[in-house]
């Protein structure tokens, strides 16, 4: 069994669901300390992070993830148990195997591999470990990068080991991930008898021409990098459940994707101005998730392009695609920030798994990346 995949089966079996870390970075700090690695855990509430550095030099490569795993779902319906893990037709199940024990694990092998041939490698390498990912994301990266932020400390690279390959490993990359913004919009008006219309205000008919505006609206045209920023609804609630009453309020839940085409004042003073044009009277309360950011082709995304194409033969795609990441906090403090990972076919799923044949290649391209880097 090759290193990268012991470590991974060790990591599964800690059940390490948000914001429990449940010892994996005390395994991580094991063999990091003897590299030649500083750690430091930076505790945040119920949530236990990890910032790790070997050099002092620039430029400074940082790997960044996430031990915590999604709970389970029902384990009767897992067909071996998520936190014991199990290779079965040429897969290793378990829960956190895609989503992201394995690229854990690869990074600390890879690096291991690096600082034994190279020593006396230029620059210096870091690790940026959290157990708030899958949660509210408010104790683990974020206070990490604002205290880096204080100390001055600079990253010039990071890359990020979420899922992002689609059909195999390395078919693409994440070089950006589009903000999301959700509005809870409730349009007022007065509550009667639905026989007497004239007695009453109804809600919904006055908020239909507005949401109408609102779906059909073209908000940017996105760019090179991103698709056209998406405005969705995701709920409507209305009514009081009887079918002779006007109600008093409906409320609609909504949420933007968007791109670095739009900003978040601009989207919000749209939305206001749609409403505001239909007469409607309304109260709405936002909600900004997360910023978007972008990383442009660079020097990180040339290197572990090439590392790809060495071992697999595949020239990788960028994409922005998908949800939110830590990688937007990275971003604030980090010039250039890339995800990248194993297949994401089966993350967050029952049975979750990830190729056994991906592993040890996995590890490697991220060993090609230091080299590409830091040689």
């Amino acid at each position: 069994m090759s290193k990268t995949l012991a470590l991974t089966q060790e990591l599964i079996s800690l059940s390490s669901v948000t914001p429990h870390d449940k010892g994996c970075q005390a395994r991580l700090i094991e063999l990091l300390s003897p590299l030649g690695f500083t750690c430091e855990t930076i505790q945040s509430g119920d949530v236990t992070n990890l910032w790790a550095r070997k050099g002092q030099t620039q430029p400074l490569l940082v790997f960044a993830g996430h031990t915590d795993v999604v709970p389970t779902g029902p384990l009767e319906q897992w067909q071996s148990h998520p936190f014991a893990p199990t290779q079965r037709d040429g897969r290793l199940y378990g829960r956190g195997a895609a989503d992201m024990k394995t690229s854990i694990a690869a990074m600390v092998v890879a690096c291991e591999e690096f600082i034994g041939a190279h020593p006396q490698h230029q620059g210096s390498i870091g690790f940026l470990i959290t157990s708030d990912e899958e949660g509210p994301a408010t104790d683990g990266t974020v206070v990490v990068c604002e205290q880096l932020k204080q100390r001055g400390e600079q990253l010039d690279y990071c890359i990020v080991g979420e899922p992002t390959s689609a059909k195999q490993l390395g078919d693409m990359i994440k070089n950006g991930r589009r903000g999301t913004m959700s509005g809870k919009l409730t349009v007022k008006g007065i509550q009667g008898h639905i026989a007497y219309p004239q007695l009453a205000k109804n809600p919904i008919h006055l908020a239909a021409p507005a949401l109408a505006q609102l779906v059909a609206e073209k908000w940017d045209d996105g760019n090179e990098y991103y698709l056209p920023t998406s405005w969705q609804m995701s709920n409507i609630h209305g009514g009081t459940g009887a079918s002779n009453v006007i109600p008093g309020e409906v409320v609609i839940d909504f949420n933007f994707r968007f791109s670095t085409a739009s900003t978040v004042d601009g989207l919000q003073q749209r939305v206001h101005a749609i409403l505001d044009q239909h007469g409607v009277e309304y109260d709405l309360k936002w909600t900004v998730g997360g910023l978007p950011f972008l990383t442009p082709r660079g020097n990180l995304s040339t290197a572990l392009s090439a590392a790809i194409k060495s071992e697999t033969g595949i020239e990788t795609e960028l994409s922005t695609t998908g949800g939110t990441s830590d990688g937007r906090f990275i971003a604030q403090i980090c010039p250039q920030v890339i995800e990248f990972g194993p297949p994401n076919d089966s993350i967050h799923k029952i049975d979750e798994n990830v190729e056994i044949r991906y592993i040890d290649p996995l590890k490697n391209i991220y060993r090609r990346t230091l080299e590409n880097l830091l040689l």
